[in-house]
């Protein structure tokens, strides 16, 4: 990490994330954070409830719901939203905490209500993002009707389709591009049919070619390479721009294991080298080039908290510019409240090429194509909307023990660095 990367960040937050990492360090403190948090999302006692215990709702606002949201309210989130420019970051990648779990796909089907609501609050968000900025949104959000289509690898309804139309306009018009996330494989082939069906619409070079839409590749498993390689192909032949968002996956807990690379190094290797080929417009070992050797328009969203992973980007970009290559439009995001240190890292390289860049400026490559896109995913919602948000970053946090280290110890050395210079010894 660079010397004072994480000088961008307000002393508040600096303390807060180490509070809350050592929370999560320490498993007696996390299990009971955990344990006051599904209390209150279950519990009907008083006690437990954020809108009739002013202490609670407090405590949480101060702690885990400013770590990790941007607000309840429009005017909250435009404040978050400004403050992670001032750090630096290009933007936020905005979201609303409506979750259907699968668990709700049994459940009774209101088709009129789900997708209403889903349209009303996706409308809504992109109405608080700001031109640049990314809203993320998941299809099964619409409802357990839209999770049985996706599963059935059937078209949506009108209903579904119209409420997408809605929100893919208004994206477009207001120039904000769209990051539908990835859902488990058992409808994964449904959710990419819908997600290359606004693609082809949104994305149209007859439109512009501007990246509207995004798609999301879990590079954890097997099959990715081959679904990217594919989509190429479709892209490369039908003309529109390819958006591509790249994580290593969320749902290791209830994949079928064959499905999924052995290992996490296996995992880190197909990430890089999928993010390698994309970045580069190359193929490799995990991408084949579509046929006739071109390459669609490509802009591409590395979604990491993995210090190595972003650095191997970063480098590859700065050979690519130095020898005058054609640059893919390249962003990187991390969540809001976990791997600042990855985040300001990547922020201040990005920031020192664009002034290299500038002073070795060539008729090839403008100054300003250098320089990637560092954003940071949020979520918006009531303190009540977002307790299952909240308890899925804690068990993040646990998981990921040797990350939320990483971030502690990476906040500790800033709050000691700004320590010597109050008092003369910085």
């Amino acid at each position: 990490m660079p010397p004072a990367a994480l000088s961008c960040l307000p002393l508040s937050q600096v303390l807060r994330t180490y509070l809350i990492t050592s929370i999560s360090s320490s498993p007696i403190l996390l299990g009971a954070s955990s344990k006051i948090l599904r209390g209150m999302l279950e519990s009907k006692s008083p006690f437990f409830s954020i809108d009739r215990n002013p202490l609670l709702r407090s405590l949480l606002w101060h702690t885990f719901y400013r770590q990790f949201c941007a607000g309840e309210t429009q005017a909250q989130v435009a404040r978050v939203n400004a403050e992670l420019r001032t750090q630096g970051y290009s933007g936020v990648i905005l979201e609303y905490a409506l979750e259907v779990l699968k668990d709700a796909e049994g459940a009774q089907v209101n088709e009129e209500k789900d997708v209403g609501v889903w349209r009303r609050r996706m409308l809504e968000t992109v109405a608080m993002a700001s031109p640049g900025d990314f809203v993320g949104l998941k299809w099964s959000g619409m409802g357990p009707a839209a999770m049985r289509r996706m599963k059935e690898d059937r078209e949506p309804s009108t209903r579904m389709e119209e409420a997408m139309h809605a929100l893919c306009s208004a994206a477009r018009d207001r120039k904000i591009s769209l990051l539908p996330a990835a859902e488990e494989t058992w409808s994964l082939s449904g959710f990419f049919n819908w997600t290359m069906r606004m693609q082809r619409i949104y994305n149209a070079a007859e439109k512009g070619g501007k990246s509207v839409v995004y798609s999301t590749y879990q590079a954890y498993l097997k099959q990715t390479p081959e679904t990217i390689s594919r989509h190429l192909e479709i892209a490369c032949k039908e003309d529109f721009t390819l958006g591509l968002k790249l994580v290593r996956g969320a749902y290791l807990g209830s994949e079928e294991r064959s499905l999924i690379h052995p290992s996490i190094e296996a995992t880190h290797s197909a990430y890089d080298g999928i993010a390698e080929s994309l970045i580069q417009r190359k193929p490799n070992s995990r991408i084949t080039a579509p046929q006739g050797g071109s390459w669609p328009r490509l802009a591409v969203v590395l979604a990491t908290h993995n210090a190595v992973s972003g650095n191997h980007a970063q480098d590859l970009r700065r050979q690519q510019f130095s020898r005058g290559e054609e640059l893919t439009p390249l962003s990187f995001a991390q969540l809001q409240g976990m791997a600042d240190e990855v985040s300001c890292t990547l922020i201040a390289a990005a920031k020192a090429a664009e002034k290299n860049a500038a002073a070795l400026r060539t008729e090839k490559v403008g100054a300003t194509a250098v320089r990637e896109r560092v954003y940071k995913c949020t979520t918006w919602g009531s303190m009540s909307e977002c307790l299952n948000y909240l308890l899925r970053r804690a068990a993040e946090n646990k998981d990921a023990a040797g990350r939320t280290q990483e971030t502690r110890r990476a906040m500790r050395g800033e709050i000691g660095r700004r320590f010597r210079g109050v008092v003369g010894l910085g």
